[in-house]
């Protein structure tokens, strides 16, 4: 009888455990970005490869939109467009960093011709 109960209790808790530390799924969200080319799709995802909570990104030059698959417990969309400021871009309604704009290669910039490969 001792044993059953031990075994239920178990099992009881360690079910308690996987549910606890069960990892939240993450979340992804699209940004309109004022990217033009490659370079600027290299930088982007550079820049938030980097940012904490980001699992992966992908810019689709053609659209200018990026996906980022992100962790919401470690950042927030906030966070994402700051970055994506703070490398020289517009991330949405929020404006590139001035500072971060003004040292972007000319082919980078909004009125700039892309570079083609």
């Amino acid at each position: 009888m001792k044993s059953t109960i031990f075994s239920v209790l178990a099992v009881l808790f360690i079910s308690i455990l996987s549910l606890a530390f069960k990892a939240d799924p993450p979340s992804q969200v699209k940004i309109k970005t004022s990217a033009i080319c490659e370079m600027c799709k290299e930088r982007i995802e550079k820049q938030l490869a980097f940012t904490k909570g980001v699992s992966e990104s992908n810019l689709d030059l053609k659209d200018k939109v990026i996906t980022i698959t992100f962790n919401p417990k470690k950042t927030d969309i906030s966070k994402l467009k700051k970055a994506i400021n703070d490398a020289g871009y517009d991330a949405d309604e929020t404006i590139a960093n001035e500072k971060s704009y003004n040292k972007l290669p000319s082919c980078c910039k909004k009125d700039g011709e892309p570079m083609h490969n």
